[in-house]
């Protein structure tokens, strides 16, 4: 067999030609709102009218978005850029909540959902077998509200370290007979996707089907639309998702954040890591990096499969799966484990903070220690003040956060939110040896999520997103296990931080702060 086949493929020409891609993007982009802007001001200044009609219409729109639900921290912004510069503040609304784009990926979404619900139904009677109510209220919000349903049954093995993580995924699916679905913000073309293409071409030639989806912005630095050529030519279908475009669409702002693979609908890995070498300290941009993520075996599978379906048919009109049954032929019912587990996925679109609320029920419900990792640190008011009241009543709070930060800007604002949390008792340490990107949480050794969902707005409201809620998993001993080995090689920052910055710094970070839920 010619292996030279199999070796990365993406010249460093691409990437260029990717980075060029965005950068007209974005700048056309610039100048066609600054166009309509030069417009309407214009026009305002021939007819005075005008000026008046929006004025009156940005007042409207400042009391619209106070009366949505959204919560304050994500309204505030809008409102404010509105009240100080109309013209502008009703372009940015209007952009970013009216676009056709953005309603018509609403329809979709729905749409496509509906092709796999009934193929996920909830089994009420696993919700009332959880012994804990408050444990079972947190899975009820999954099943009830966001319509993701609780498993028993189910094998989970926790990776700590994504090298071995990546090994077993390329061994299992070596071993694919039907299908393989991958999903992820990131994919270089490089070093640590050399393993997996290989057993994704070779699969492939054997007649198991392959989908890639892939984010065109999380990816724009490692590989450039050629790589779906390069796929295809191999037999595997692939789509980026929301392709950078010159044109308004602020949908563009929506990117999809999850990392999912599953394998014949009966193993599936998910967890913080991209397939690119950096997460694999193959290479070391920030220092050490410190990932995480989970295989399940079973019947939960299924919820993993029909996210990606929903977002594969969801980003195309062409070659939609009306009938999706037979990616879920496998029940699960010969594997026996112990505990409980809801895989769910989190959208922009649907006007529910899902990986939010169940942080929130998670911090709420712990009684012992409540514990999470996290890249960054930018968080609601509402997710701050579970956090603070936690503590207060005596729950073990710690938050580990990087030591060696990819983005400046951004963690001088995590880092504003420290003095706040350990005024009421939450304990904060930073990973000294370089960047941690797993998102995780930990509470009472018995509860914790393993997933995408990072602690900032983006995540948390702008982000498609996915994530594992667990009880009473043995992998959650794994997972704790975990947490304390990261923290003994952690630095206390706690007392370093107990007062807020002064002067340049505060007032950077407060503006950080501000705008930070806008973007």
């Amino acid at each position: 067999m010619d292996k030279s086949r199999y070796r990365p493929q993406e010249k460093k020409t691409a990437i260029k030609n990717s980075v060029g891609r965005i950068l007209l993007a974005v700048l056309l982009l610039l100048i066609q709102f600054f166009w309509v802007w030069v417009l309407v001001t214009k026009l305002t200044e021939q007819y005075p009218v005008i000026n008046i009609v929006i004025s009156v219409f940005a007042v409207i729109l400042v009391i619209a978005i106070n009366e949505n639900e959204k919560i304050m921290s994500l309204k505030a912004p809008t409102m404010i850029l509105i009240m100080m510069a109309p013209v502008i503040g009703v372009l940015f609304f209007l952009l970013s909540e009216a676009m056709s784009n953005t309603i018509m990926m609403k329809r979709r979404f729905e749409n496509n959902r509906l092709l796999t619900d009934s193929y996920i139904v909830p089994d009420k009677d696993i919700i009332s077998s959880v012994p804990v109510p408050t444990y079972a209220r947190d899975f009820s919000y999954i099943q009830d509200h966001c319509r993701y349903p609780v498993y028993k049954d189910n094998e989970v093995t926790y990776h700590a370290d994504t090298t071995k993580a990546l090994e077993s995924q390329i061994e299992e699916i070596s071993k694919a007979e039907s299908f393989i679905f991958m999903e992820y913000h990131a994919i270089e073309d490089q070093k640590s996707f050399e393993g997996l293409k290989s057993a994704l071409f070779e699969r492939a030639a054997a007649g198991v089907e392959v989908r890639i989806l892939y984010d065109d912005l999380g990816s724009f630095v490692f590989i450039n639309h050629d790589f779906i050529k390069r796929m295809e030519a191999h037999g595997i279908k692939c789509r980026a998702f929301n392709p950078i475009m010159p044109f308004f669409n602020l949908f563009i702002n929506n990117r999809d954040h999850r990392k999912i693979t599953v394998i014949d609908g009966k193993v599936a890995f998910t967890g913080g890591y991209n397939i690119a070498d950096e997460y694999f300290n193959i290479t070391h941009p920030y220092g050490e990096w410190k990932d995480a993520g989970i295989m399940i075996r079973g019947s939960a599978v299924r919820s993993l499969t029909a996210m990606f379906l929903e977002m594969w048919n969801s980003i195309s009109l062409k070659d939609v799966d009306h009938s999706v049954e037979r990616f879920f032929s496998y029940d699960g019912s010969d594997i026996k484990a112990q505990g409980y587990i809801a895989p769910f996925a989190d959208s922009p679109l649907d006007d529910e903070p899902t990986g939010e609320n169940v942080y929130i029920n998670v911090i709420n419900s712990a009684v012992d220690h409540v514990w999470f990792i996290t890249p960054y640190l930018i968080i609601s008011d509402e997710l701050k003040r579970a956090l603070q009241i936690a503590a207060k009543r005596g729950v073990d709070v710690r938050i580990i956060t990087p030591g060696k930060p990819d983005k400046k800007m951004i963690y001088q604002a995590t880092r504003s939110y420290y003095s706040e949390l350990i005024a009421s008792g939450v304990k904060i340490y930073e990973f000294t040896p370089g960047f941690c990107h797993a998102k995780l949480c930990v509470a009472d050794d018995v509860l914790a999520v393993v997933g995408t969902i990072n602690l900032d707005f983006r995540s948390l409201y702008h982000h498609f997103e996915n994530a594992v809620l667990m009880y009473d998993v043995p992998a959650i001993a794994d997972i704790k296990k975990d947490f304390e080995v990261t923290m003994a090689r952690s630095e206390d920052v706690t007392s370093r931080y107990n007062v807020r910055q002064k002067g340049i710094i505060r007032v950077v970070q407060s503006l950080l702060r501000l705008v930070a839920p806008l973007f």
